[in-house]
């Protein structure tokens, strides 16, 4: 099928068509050396140049969030629920195809045991414009490794293919999508032909061809609980908690009250497991005591856990966890060599 044909110099003006409609606006924007994305910036200030340094899970799963509300009136507490808040229509404008694809992984987490209807009414509120990546957008990328890749079309509503520096192909995924097209439509310079995407794509998969496939990791992770390797390569972790909180797929929260005076509001936070508190027993005893364990966990859940749960990796090979932990600790390698082992039958 024919894909619409526009000028990337346009974009940003179809983000402020956007904008104008009533939506909330969250875009990839430069901030000094970094790139984030953004609620509510310019839209000229547009950054589509490399991968944002936070994912996109804050606009739907926030940092913090009230879930109740309570009032002592003498001997007697009231209760109430507090509703999500009301974000409205919310479009993320220039995700990239490992942000977009951690919707459909966390999804089945958040509508498990119980429907989780912050998250949900957040989500179906929410449509992706995704940026597909010509090329790797840096060396810490391995999302083939997960199944997935540098055009991947999962969680996306639109897609947009950098054909070159100034023209954009623009594929409209689902129905929701399609519901932008006229904001996309006013700035058409006619159509690309599928064929004409077939050399992008193999492009974007030979950038990252030195990377593993991880088809072997599961198995080898569930023979190897007790292994040389989580002290081997986790000895270095510091429990800092970058790479939880960059991540587009860990979601750990904890829930907290605050109160003042006599009313207060039970929160959810986000936490993460690779803090020593995570897992402390008010008995004082902890489960995992020394950062190696804490680190594994990490890994198993990823890998072992959350795959034997849903079927599906909880993780999308953004690579944050590599580019931005500050002793260098890489997650890829560290997979990597669960990958060689099992390939090896170690």
């Amino acid at each position: 099928m024919p894909y619409l044909k526009m000028d990337s110099a346009d974009l940003p003006k179809v983000a402020r068509k956007l904008a104008a409609s009533g939506a909330r606006l969250v875009l990839p924007v430069r901030e000094g050396d970094e790139r984030f994305y953004r609620e509510g910036a310019d839209p000229d200030s547009l950054d589509l140049t490399t991968i944002p340094k936070n994912s996109i899970k804050e606009f739907l799963f926030p940092k913090t969030e009230r879930i109740l509300r309570y009032q002592y009136r003498g001997k007697d507490v009231t209760v109430e629920d507090v509703a999500p808040t009301a974000a409205g229509r919310t479009v993320i404008f220039g995700a990239r195809p490992c942000d977009a694809a951690s919707l459909p992984v966390v999804e089945p987490l958040w509508n498990w045991d119980y429907k989780d209807e912050f998250f949900n009414a957040r989500r179906a509120a929410t449509v992706i414009v995704t940026y597909a990546c010509r090329t790797a957008p840096d060396e810490a990328c391995f999302c083939v490794s997960v199944g997935l890749g540098p055009s991947s079309d999962q969680g996306s509503d639109v897609l947009l293919f950098p054909l070159d520096e100034t023209v954009v192909a623009v594929r409209f995924v689902t129905a929701a999508g399609r519901e932008l097209e006229s904001a996309f439509a006013e700035f058409g310079k006619g159509e690309v032909a599928e064929e004409a995407l077939e050399a992008f794509r193999k492009t974007g998969e030979a950038s990252l061809a030195h990377r593993k496939k991880f088809d072997r990791v599961q198995g080898w992770l569930e023979a190897h609980f007790e292994d040389r390797l989580w002290e081997e390569k986790a000895f270095r972790c510091i429990g800092c908690g970058t790479c939880t909180f960059l991540c587009p797929t860990c979601h750990c929260f904890d829930i907290q009250d605050e109160s003042c005076f006599d009313a207060g509001y039970r929160l959810k936070n986000w936490d993460a497991c690779q803090f020593s508190l995570f897992t402390l027993h008010t008995s004082g005893h902890n489960p995992r005591d020394t950062q190696p364990k804490r680190y594994r966990q990490r890994i198993y859940h990823k890998y072992a856990i959350y795959p034997q749960k849903f079927g599906k990796i909880l993780c999308t090979g953004c690579g944050r966890c590599v580019a931005h932990c500050p002793v260098n600790l890489s997650l890829y390698d560290v997979v990597a060599t669960a990958q060689e082992r099992a390939e090896r039958g170690d």
